[in-house]
Formats: structure tokens, sequence, C-alpha cells
């Protein structure tokens, strides 16, 4: 029961509140969809941080979608052995890790000694660095303990079948039984972040600004009397 509750129940759950969340969000608070941006308030520690973070999690995410996504027998067809896709996977999985909880560490710290950022901080944005902070650290000893301190543990061979499983709506929890308690743990802190995710700032994941490609231009006016020695062009006349 417990293992349908956890490896069943809560990822049908965790989508069900992701996607309406959204809805409702992007329906009912479209103005606070934003980063709600603090660079204006310190820019120092943020051109470090921030690029540290997302070009970190950007690799982090594009590897979740390799590992999880792509069944084993793809990347084999491919002609990429176990053997060489894991000690990849290792080595980027690491680097990009460490880059993106530096990044963060570096953002939690500017968030929490420079005072005009921490006083626009809400506690969803706690919340959130919380457990996005759990999410990574969690993913990273996993890797860690997997496969530099232990013998190595091939999750493409239970914890993403379990994961393709939710969407082809035949969830198979069994798989999820003898995975080791870091990864387990990983996955249920992800699902977490799922759950929050649509009513934190991270929606901002979700927006691509493709209005800016149409959006018309700006036109400033001046106030000045004295417009310049040009003629002014038909169209743009002074409004009086």
């Amino acid at each position: 029961m417990t293992g349908v509750l956890l490896w069943v129940a809560l990822p049908y759950v965790t989508i069900a509140v992701f996607v309406l969340g959204h809805i409702w969000r992007y329906r009912y608070d479209k103005f606070g969809w934003t980063t709600r941006s603090s660079q204006l308030y310190e820019s120092r520690l943020l051109r470090v941080g921030s690029p540290l973070f997302h070009f970190g999690i950007l690799v982090v995410l594009l590897g979740h979608i390799g590992g999880i996504l792509i069944p084993e027998s793809w990347t084999e067809a491919a002609g990429i052995g176990e053997t060489a896709y894991h000690a990849i996977a290792l080595i980027l999985g690491t680097v990009a890790g460490v880059c993106t909880l530096a990044g963060l560490a570096i953002l939690v710290y500017r968030r929490r000694t420079v005072g005009p950022v921490f006083s626009v901080t809400t506690r969803n944005d706690k919340l959130m660095y919380a457990v996005l902070t759990l999410t990574i650290v969690l993913g990273l000893s996993a890797t860690v303990v997997a496969n530099l301190l232990g013998g190595g543990y091939n999750y493409r061979e239970t914890v993403s079948p379990w994961f393709r499983s939710i969407f082809y709506f035949q969830p198979d929890p069994d798989l999820m039984t003898g995975v080791p308690i870091l990864f387990q743990l990983h996955a249920l802190s992800a699902l977490a972040l799922f759950c929050i995710w649509p009513f934190t700032r991270l929606v901002h994941m979700l927006t691509a600004p493709i209005g800016y490609l149409t959006r018309p231009y700006i036109v400033y006016r001046s106030r000045d009397e004295q417009l310049g020695m040009h003629r002014t062009p038909r169209g743009w006349e002074r409004i009086t």
C-alpha cells in the first residue's frame, strides 16, 4: 500500500497539481507570472550566481531528460555502451550538479544578506529555495554515493521505466522497491518541487518571450519645443 501511494498515487496528484496550478496561475495571476527580478537592488553577486545556476540546471535538466525518457536500448542501438554512457553521465552530471549548487548557494546568500533583496523575498520564495536545494543535494548525493563510493547503480533499469510507466498509464510501483534510498528521496523531493512549482517564481521557466517578435516599437517623444534641425516626417507631427 505504501508503494502504491508513493509511486502511483503521488505522481498523478503531482501531475494534476502541476497542470491545473499553471492554468489557475495564468488565468488569475498573469501579472504575477514573473521572476520578480531583483537585479535593480544588487547585481555583483547576481552576475556570478545566476549564470552559474542557470547553465548548470540546464545541463542537469537535459541529463535527466536523456537518462529518464530515452530507453537504454536506444542508446545501445546508437552505439553508446552502458559503460560509456555512465561515464559521460557521471562526469557531466557531477560537474553540472556542483555548478548548480554553487550558483544556488550564491543566490541564496545574496537574497539573505542584501537588505532590499531580502525584503522582497516571499514565503513562497523561501519554500521554493528550500525544496530546490534539497532536490539538488539529494540528486548529487545519489550520484556520488552510487557511482563514486559504491559499485555503481543503473537507474535506467528501474527509475526510468517507472517514470515512463506513469505516462503510459500503466504504473509499476514494484520497479521502485529495490531502488537505493537516496534515489527514492530524490524522486520524492522532485515530486514535491513540481507540486509547488505553479505557485512560485519557477513558472517563468515555462514562458518564452515570443511576443517580443511581433511587439510594435516603443516611440519616445521629446517634451522640448525644439525638436531638432530636421523636418518632422509625415505622421510624426507633434500632437497638441
